[in-house]
Formats: structure tokens, C-alpha cells, sequence
């Protein structure tokens, strides 16, 4: 899976990746009114080359970005020059346990990268890496592949999901906090359903 990931950030400009987009304005919309950026921390799992982290940077957050593949990382890297100082930058399968050096977060933001996932094993991994690192009173967002997506993406075949089939695997605490609809149009014209989904884990 490495090797595929590698190839594929290797090998084709972000513009013409199929989850590629530039405006972050869905994910902004969950969590702006719900969410107190302040001395926040902020984990990223598959961030791949998204520019994202731009929009969150500008609010003063510290950011911990994940990827399996390392190419991927590396691009990042470059394009955040000398603001490194302000982001972990962390090489591995997000389905593997995290290292203790991670840090628990306030926030989770899964754009497009749940979905990849296919194997029970792997699934329950990332619900288990999430539940670990996310504080109570944190949040978590996803933005996954609707029942209603496609079947395959980027070669691969993929899980989709309703916000039902999220909330069972993430447990009684976390509650839904705000969710929607969105067809995301992809750099080649074609429409891709997704749900976007953000959760607040419950506690102090």
C-alpha cells in the first residue's frame, strides 16, 4: 500500500488527483461556528499534499499532519518552508497504532481518507488511534464517500458510509454535532457524493 501511495504522489501533479481541491470552505463551514481554535492542536490523518494546513496555519493552531506515504510528506514539507517549526509531521499507516510521542489533540479532520480503509482489522485500528489521541470535549470531522459515491478511487476499492455507519464505529461518545451533504466535483468533471460529518466527543 506504501508503494502505491508513493507512486501516486510521485507521479501526477496534485491538481489532477481525484480528491484534489484548493478550497477547504465545507470543512471550515462544520467547524467556524462550533469550534474554539484557540491554542488548539490538530490532527490530520492522510494528508497527502492537501493545502489545507494554509487555512489552518493562518489560525494560530499547531498542526500534527499524517501520511503513509512519505513522498507525499516530503512535498508538504517543501511547501511549508521555514513554518515547520509549527507542525509534527508523521510518516505512517493511519490503521497502525500511533507512537506515544503523539500528542492528544482537540480536533480530528479526515478529509477522503476513511473511505480507503476496506479491511475490519484496519477500520477498528483508525477508530482505535482516533478515540486514543482525541480529547474529551474534542471533535472529530470526516468527510467520506456517501452510500451513493463511487465504488473505486485512485485504483482502489473503498468503504463508503452514512453518518449512521460513522457514529456506530466511533461510539455513545461522540455525538453529532452538525452534518450535510456535499458533490464534490473532481478535476476531471465528475461528481463525487460525499458526507461530511462533525462530531463532539463527550466530557469535560
Amino acid at each position: 500500500m506504501n508503494r502505491h501511495w508513493n507512486n501516486i504522489f510521485a507521479n501526477t501533479d496534485d491538481n489532477l488527483l481525484g480528491w484534489y481541491e484548493n478550497n477547504p470552505s465545507s470543512i471550515l463551514e462544520l467547524l467556524d461556528p462550533n469550534f474554539d481554535w484557540k491554542d488548539s492542536i490538530a490532527f490530520l490523518p492522510g494528508i497527502g499534499t492537501s493545502d489545507i494546513f494554509e487555512e489552518l496555519l493562518s489560525k494560530n493552531i499547531k498542526l500534527i499532519l499524517n501520511d503513509i506515504s512519505q513522498n507525499a510528506l516530503e512535498k508538504t514539507r517543501y511547501k511549508l518552508g521555514d513554518r515547520i517549526n509549527k507542525v509534527i509531521l508523521y510518516n505512517g499507516d493511519i490503521a497502525k497504532a500511533l507512537p506515544t510521542t503523539i500528542p492528544k489533540v482537540d480536533l480530528w479532520i479526515d478529509r477522503a481518507v476513511l473511505h480507503f480503509l476496506i479491511e475490519q482489522n484496519d477500520i477498528e485500528g483508525y477508530f482505535q488511534n482516533l478515540r486514543s489521541i482525541v480529547k474529551k470535549g474534542g471533535f472529530a470531522l470526516f468527510a467520506e464517500f456517501s452510500t451513493e459515491g463511487a465504488t473505486k478511487c485512485a485504483g482502489l476499492n473503498i468503504h463508503r458510509y452514512s453518518v449512521k455507519d460513522v457514529s456506530e464505529r466511533l461510539g455513545d461518545n461522540f455525538k453529532v454535532v452538525n452534518q450535510f451533504d456535499y458533490t464534490y466535483i473532481n478535476p476531471y468533471g465528475d461528481p463525487r457524493p460525499y458526507i461530511y460529518v462533525l462530531y463532539k466527543r463527550l466530557g469535560l
